[in-house]
C-alpha cells in the first residue's frame, strides 16, 4: 500500500496540521498525564486500524518512560493488571467514543461515572478532547493511507511552528 497524498506537501494541509497541533498541545498541557493521554491515543489507534498513529504513540510512550509490558497489553487492557482503575476508565471512554456506531447510546453510563470518579473536571474536558482529536486524526492518516515505521519521538514538537 502507497501513500495516496502527502499531507505534509501540501499548503492548505499544512495550514490545517498547525491548527490541529496547536488543538493538541491544549490537551498535551493538561493535567490529564501524559501516560493516559497516549495509552489513550494508542488504543483508539489500534480499533481504527491507523498505523502511522500507532507508531507515533508508541514511540512517544516508550519515550515518557512507559513500559513495554504496558503498551503490549493497551489491546487487551481488560484483561490484565497493568492498568490503574482510572486508565481502566479512561481506556473504556476511548473505545466507546471511538465506537460510537457500535451502541446506540455512544459512551455508557457506567464508563462515564468511572470517567468522573477518577478525574477532574479538566482531566475530563482533556480526555473527551482527545479521544475526538485522536479519531480525527487516525481518519486523515487512513484516508491517505499515512503508513506507520517511520515517526521519530518529538517530531511534531516543532514541526509546525
Amino acid at each position: 500500500m502507497d501513500t495516496r497524498f502527502n499531507m505534509f506537501d501540501n499548503e492548505i494541509a499544512v495550514k490545517f496540521f498547525k491548527r490541529f497541533a496547536n488543538a493538541g498541545m491544549v490537551i498535551q498541557q493538561s493535567p490529564l498525564p501524559k501516560s493516559t493521554q497516549e495509552l489513550v491515543s494508542l488504543r483508539a489507534s489500534q480499533i481504527n486500524g491507523c498505523g502511522w498513529c500507532i507508531d507515533m504513540h508508541t514511540k512517544e510512550a516508550t519515550a515518557a518512560s512507559e513500559t513495554s509490558v504496558r503498551l503490549n497489553l493497551v489491546a487487551a487492557w481488560r484483561e490484565s493488571t497493568v492498568f490503574t482503575a482510572a486508565e481502566q476508565a479512561a481506556l473504556a471512554l476511548a473505545e466507546e467514543g471511538t465506537r460510537l456506531a457500535d451502541a446506540h447510546q455512544g459512551v455508557s453510563d457506567e464508563t462515564w461515572d468511572q470517567v468522573r470518579k477518577h478525574y477532574d473536571d479538566d482531566q475530563v474536558a482533556a480526555l473527551v478532547s482527545l479521544v475526538a482529536l485522536i479519531n480525527a486524526a487516525n481518519r486523515l492518516a487512513v484516508i491517505v493511507h499515512q503508513q506507520g515505521g517511520s515517526y521519530q519521538p518529538g517530531m511534531f514538537a516543532t514541526a509546525f511552528d
